[in-house]
């Protein structure tokens, strides 16, 4: 009996050639993908007090700010903003949420940066913000300085006045602070803080040049040159000439720092700094500085300010050290 041929075995199928993904090394982390879209609108209306400003930054309908914002809001079952007729503001659940957000999104972009090193594709970069006696020739000698150590590191200097600073740090859009403050500020953590007594500053062959100690009555007999009403330090001489009962003279207003150094250099009117903002121009001897009794200018502090919460990238927490081994070494 002849036997039934088995079925051919059927050839297996070809494989499909596998397409190889692309080095590693040729992409780049995107850490916006990594944040969920309602929270980065969120972030947006909350650095700007502005569902429309927030929607034209972000190249959208204000509408679609504000339905995300709406969803947000359902989500967690609390208002965030408080509702005014010129834009919005965080109410204090508002408050805890932006500053918990602003250290998640730091974060992701710190991972973000860390694999890149890992790829090969090292960029570290610390983004400093400073009021303007620190980001002339302070700051600058500091990161010169600092790169020919660390030549890998990049970075970037913005002026700004005191509360722009504080602002800048406490939406992360600066890695560091350093500014001069009188008051602690919230969401605010202080890395170093410094003695930055105010000193009059005047030419050096001024009749009081060579004074030991000067009072604000012995100043004010003299022009000022005197920064404008939107500085710290303008507010803090006006308080304390008005507690004194002292009657002033501005000869000379500027907006800027260094200006008012140049007028005081060529002229007997007296202007007042600290002397970190000062030590070039103490250096070139066109003016000296004299310090102030009046307990209100010795009260001052220089800071350098992070965001409180955040694990700062590993190239600004090496800044800050080197800042301080400077300071404390003079």
């Amino acid at each position: 009996m002849a036997m039934a041929s088995s079925p051919p075995t059927p050839a297996p199928p070809r494989s499909k050639p596998v397409a190889r993904r692309p080095a590693a090394r040729s992409r780049s982390v995107n850490a916006r993908a990594l944040q969920e879209p309602a929270l980065q609108h969120f972030l947006e209306v909350a650095n700007t007090g502005s569902i429309t400003q927030a929607a034209a930054r972000l190249n959208l309908a204000p509408s679609a700010v504000s339905r995300q914002i709406a969803r947000l809001e359902r989500e967690m079952d609390t208002l965030l903003f408080e509702r005014r007729a010129r834009g919005v503001v965080l109410n204090s659940a508002g408050e805890l949420l932006a500053a918990h957000a602003r250290r998640a999104w730091l974060d992701m972009e710190r991972v973000a940066e860390e694999i890149q090193a890992l790829r090969g594709q090292r960029k570290d970069k610390v983004k400093l913000v400073a009021t303007e006696g620190f980001a002339y020739d302070f700051l600058p000698a500091l990161v010169a300085q600092f790169q020919a150590r660390q030549p890998h590191v990049s970075f970037s200097l913005d002026m700004a006045v005191q509360a722009e600073v504080v602002r800048r740090v406490r939406e992360g859009a600066a890695d560091v602070g350093v500014t001069v403050n009188l008051t602690s500020e919230r969401d605010l953590t202080v890395e170093l803080r410094h003695p930055a007594p105010v000193l009059a500053v005047l030419a050096a062959g001024h009749p009081l040049a060579g004074k030991r100690h000067l009072t604000l009555a012995q100043v004010v007999a003299w022009p000022l040159a005197l920064p404008s009403t939107a500085s710290t330090l303008r507010r803090l001489l006006d308080v304390c000439f008005s507690r004194q009962g002292l009657a002033y003279q501005s000869r000379f207003t500027s907006d800027h720092l260094f200006p008012l150094v140049a007028y005081a250099a060529e002229t007997q009117a007296i202007t007042f700094c600290g002397e970190l903002a000062l030590r070039q121009h103490l250096q070139q001897g066109a003016v000296v500085a004299v310090p102030l009794r009046d307990r209100e200018m010795t009260e001052r502090h220089f800071e350098v300010q992070t965001l409180a919460g955040r694990q700062l990238p590993e190239a600004a927490r090496a800044f800050i050290d080197f800042l301080r081994q400077r300071l404390e070494g003079g």
